[in-house]
């Protein structure tokens, strides 16, 4: 998160959005959050989320399509985190300060725990389950009729940025990253393959209850292929593992892409032609969090993992390779 943001919130703004879900403020608790602030509470006896969006990264319209999405796939059954309304019924409310302001939402908790790594590494259900959810998502995406608009797959506000988070002498990641979103924009997209999708399914924004996965966070949500949801997932499963162990990088991608469209296939259908784009958008991932580390780390204070990681992230890019090419 931008410091520019952080130095905007304070406890006038939490006691404000505060008053308008009716919750006392002592039952919050806050959770952290990477692009928004995030908190818990508890009411009647049913667990809550409380977001904080600043309007530098989202505009109202944004962030009202975003639940509407949500409350569409609750509603048709898929087991997301439910959105629910301030105490004048309204699903986003808005909170001023100074010449912006911040839009607050609240969820459902999901409830379960997390299967963070290594444990993920290895879980074949999960995969399964993974599948399951992201095909009934792009099933019900192809009928859905939106109200309001979110943003396309290349207003992502890290391709947005790119230049202003990574260095100007880093040109051949810039050159890659425009030639990379040039190439996107020609492929074909129509209502089998392009529509709504989650834009950020990893092992950080889902829970696990006796077997059901709860998907939440959909603030990237966009329109987009429907087969880089299946990338994105896809990259956080194999990133974790260097250029040094290649061998159990392709293993895990194996494991994953087997399993995961087992339960994919029972919910959607997908093609050959549109599983062979993956190498494209797991391209399009890595610049994505190669941009977000630039953001956010403090380049002087890297570990030895982040270390290797960006310089070998730096070579793929300037390369035109994917993290996993022989697979597909």
């Amino acid at each position: 998160m931008e410091q520019k943001i952080k130095s905007l919130f304070n406890d006038q703004i939490v006691s404000a959005a505060c008053t308008k879900y009716g919750i006392p403020i002592d039952e919050l608790s806050f959770i952290g959050g990477f692009q928004n602030f995030v908190y818990e509470y508890q009411l009647s006896n049913h667990q809550y989320i409380l977001r904080f969006t600043h309007s530098s990264l989202r505009s109202m319209e944004l962030l009202t399509a975003e639940l509407e999405w949500i409350l569409y796939l609750a509603d048709h059954g898929v087991s997301v985190s439910r959105p629910v309304g301030s105490l004048l019924g309204n699903l986003v409310e808005q909170i001023e300060i100074d010449d912006s302001y911040f839009m607050v939402s609240s969820f459902e908790k999901a409830q379960g725990k997390r299967i963070g790594y290594p444990d993920c590494l290895k879980d074949l259900d999960l995969y399964e389950q993974c599948g399951m959810i992201t095909g009934q998502m792009h099933r019900l995406a192809k009928s859905y009729k939106p109200q309001s608009e979110r943003h396309a797959w290349h207003q992502n506000y890290y391709l947005q940025n790119v230049t202003k988070f990574i260095p100007p002498s880093q040109s051949g990641v810039l050159e890659s990253c425009k030639a990379l979103m040039n190439r996107l924009k020609h492929l074909d997209a129509e209502i089998n393959t392009y529509g709504l999708i989650h834009g950020d399914i990893n092992v950080g924004n889902f829970l696990v209850d006796n077997g059901k996965l709860t998907l939440f966070d959909f603030d990237e949500a966009q329109y987009s292929w429907f087969v880089e949801d299946i990338a994105i997932q896809l990259y956080y499963l194999v990133y974790v593992y260097g250029d040094d162990s290649m061998e159990d990088r392709q293993l895990q991608c194996q494991r994953f892409m087997e399993h995961f469209l087992k339960g994919y296939v029972k919910e959607n259908r997908i093609s050959e032609n549109e599983l062979k784009l993956i190498p494209l958008f797991l391209r399009l991932r890595e610049i994505i969090v190669y941009t977000g580390m630039y953001r956010s780390f403090d380049m002087s204070n890297l570990d030895d993992w982040t270390k290797d990681y960006l310089t070998q992230s730096k070579a793929r890019i300037e390369n035109s390779v994917s993290i996993i090419e022989s697979y597909f």
